[in-house]
Formats: C-alpha cells, sequence, structure tokens
C-alpha cells in the first residue's frame, strides 16, 4: 500500500495528538488516536459529545483488531471477516482492553474495517482509529469539506482531503454476539 504525502502527513498530527477530519464512505469523520485521551477529551468537546456514549474504531483490516478479537469464538470472527471490509460496523465485547473514554459506559465496542482508500492508507500507518461523524451534536453530518470548515473553523488540526465513498447512510451497526441490527444503513 502506498499513501501519500498528504497522508503521512495527517497519520504524523494523529501521532502527536492531534484531532483530524477525514473523508468515509457516505459522511466525513472526526478521528484521533484512540489511546490519548486528551486528543478523545477534544474530539469529544468539539462534536458536544458525551463520553458515556462511545465511540466507533475504524481500522485498515481484521488484523488491527487482533487484541480484541483474539479469544472469540471462530463463528464470530467469522461474522467479522465475511463483511469486512465494507460498511458494517459491529459492536464487539472489549474485555476491559480499551479505556473508557472510547467505550463510555457500554461492555461493547464498535468496530469497523473501511472499504475507503483514504481511510485504510491513515489506518495501515497510525492502527485503529477513532471515527465518529463530523458534526456538533444535533446537527446533520458534513458531506463536504466546507460544512466540516463551517462547523469546526479553525479547531482541527489536519484535513485530510479526498471524495467520500460514495454511500448515502453511515454504516449499519449489528451486535456481535446476537447479529441483532442496532443501527440500519
Amino acid at each position: 500500500m502506498h499513501s501519500s504525502w498528504q497522508v503521512q502527513r495527517v497519520a504524523r498530527v494523529v501521532r502527536q495528538g492531534g484531532v483530524i477530519a477525514y473523508p468515509t464512505e457516505a459522511v466525513w469523520g472526526l478521528g484521533c488516536d484512540p489511546w490519548d485521551e486528551l486528543a478523545v477529551g477534544r474530539l469529544l468537546a468539539l462534536k458536544d459529545r458525551p463520553v458515556h456514549k462511545g465511540l466507533i474504531l475504524v481500522a485498515d483490516s481484521i488484523q488491527q483488531f487482533d487484541f480484541l478479537l483474539a479469544d472469540l469464538p471462530e463463528r464470530w470472527i467469522d461474522r467479522l471477516a465475511s463483511t469486512w471490509p465494507g460498511p458494517n460496523t459491529w459492536l464487539v465485547p472489549h474485555q476491559e482492553r480499551l479505556p473508557v473514554w472510547i467505550t463510555g459506559q457500554h461492555d461493547s465496542v464498535a468496530l469497523r474495517v473501511s472499504d475507503h482508500p483514504r481511510v485504510r492508507d491513515l489506518c495501515a500507518l497510525t492502527g485503529p482509529l477513532v471515527s465518529t461523524s463530523a458534526n456538533p451534536a444535533g446537527r446533520p453530518a458534513a458531506r463536504s469539506r466546507l460544512r466540516v470548515e463551517q462547523y469546526f473553523h479553525g479547531q482541527l488540526d489536519a484535513v485530510l482531503g479526498g471524495a467520500l465513498g460514495g454511500r448515502r447512510n453511515p454504516s449499519l451497526i449489528r451486535d456481535l454476539r446476537t447479529g441483532d441490527v442496532i443501527r440500519p444503513s
């Protein structure tokens, strides 16, 4: 996988604790290093999102989530592998392997392996990223870079340019344990 200088620059910003915006399959996302409590706190403050709701993590491959998946039933791993990469977010038991500022009040964490080339290139350099829609609470998700700039003017550390992936709706969210749909696509 060959990443452009823009992707490398934004990955460096993430590693230095920055909050970024980037295009995803359907809407613009905000992201940061999920292990960086200060960065996640800034991202939540920008969105006016309470920490107890939890956040989605996005990766470029199922292997980036091995630390969470290692001892889960094989049928669950097969279920994940059959829907990734793609617009499928799964609620996976986190077994206390992630910080509370990511999981919120939940015993599971929302995981997705993106099929968007820019997201995959970025995650290949950073590891899993926080992925939440680029909008303040109660406002529509940004579908253009201009809207991202209007919402968060001067408050982001970097914006990764690129086009949205062409999907109309954010990813389907399902519970890995039950298969139940939590949010339709």
